[in-house]
């Protein structure tokens, strides 16, 4: 994946997600069962704060938030377990549990010098994600930034083999690509262009990246990560433009949280590129110690 990702950084259009790849380090996970290095894309300096990217996406979402807190804290962010451009073995096993022992591995090789811990963003699927290793780390996780939270409600839905393969496969369409991009921004028409496209798109050349996405799929995905909420302090960011996001779930994981976070005007279901600005604010906010 290191070769890969070297050799698709000259094509990228947009400068940001350019020097974003130019901070990946490599970190080797033997323990998870896995020769191959994972990503983790490290900058600047300050207290540590953890990025949790959303479902079938990549640590590249963070390229319009990251230059905006590096100067803050010092930014690690990783490409979870089967998704971006982490390895996928033909015969891993792909699922909740995978992504949180690959982050529970991450933690411990993150700087373990600040005592107030690690704060966590966490985007969409990453949301959920953020949650569960609050509760599996409440030493380690400080506080914690959702931003449109998808996964706290419900319960873990299986998707049955042949119908997992057939999504994967729908989900590599590149028309059904442009229509999942475009319908994340709140204004598409104007915020969404060949780059954003390209962007993502990218992590589909992977090797196994069907195959990984198909098992995560057969395996249920995150769902009612909500309840019981962990200890820390967390705040919540929603668009107000979200069409990803429906409001009978959105209605669903605001019971749960039991406060109405903030709505950002103009955001859909990524605020972090549709207002990085504002985000990154509430982020210093928030995740300071």
């Amino acid at each position: 994946m290191k070769q890969l990702l070297e050799d698709l950084r000259p094509g990228l259009l947009d400068p940001q997600a350019k020097a974003l790849v130019g901070e990946v380090q490599w970190w080797s996970m033997t323990e998870l069962d896995v020769e191959d290095p994972f990503p983790v894309a490290v900058l600047g300096e300050g207290p540590p704060v953890l990025l949790l990217h959303g479902f079938d996406s990549s640590f590249l979402e963070f390229r319009r938030l990251a230059p905006l807190l590096s100067s803050t804290f010092q930014l690690f962010i990783p490409d979870l377990f089967g998704f971006g451009f982490s390895p996928r073995p033909a015969g891993s096993v792909y699922g909740p549990n995978a992504v949180m022992r690959h982050l529970d591995a991450l933690l411990q090789r993150m700087p373990a010098s600040d005592a107030a811990g690690v704060g966590v963003i966490g985007a969409s699927m990453g949301g959920s994600v953020a949650v569960e290793l609050a509760r599996r780390q409440p030493d380690r996780v400080r506080s914690l930034l959702l931003l449109a939270p998808a996964g706290l409600s419900g319960r873990p839905m299986p998707v049955p083999p042949l119908l997992a393969r057939i999504g994967a496969w729908f989900l590599g369409r590149p028309g059904v690509r442009r229509g999942l991009c475009r319908q994340a921004f709140a204004d598409p028409d104007a915020s969404v262009g060949p780059a954003e496209e390209q962007i993502a798109s990218l992590h589909l050349k992977c090797p196994n990246w069907a195959l990984a996405l198909a098992a995560f799929a057969r395996s249920g995905g995150f769902g009612g990560c909500g309840e019981p909420l962990p200890r820390q302090p967390l705040h919540v960011i929603w668009g107000d433009s979200d069409r990803i996001l429906r409001s009978a779930l959105k209605e669903e994981a605001l019971a749960i949280l039991q406060q109405p976070g903030e709505t950002l005007e103009g955001c859909g279901h990524l605020p972090h590129l549709d207002n990085p600005q504002r985000v990154a604010d509430c982020c210093v906010d928030r995740l300071s110690p």
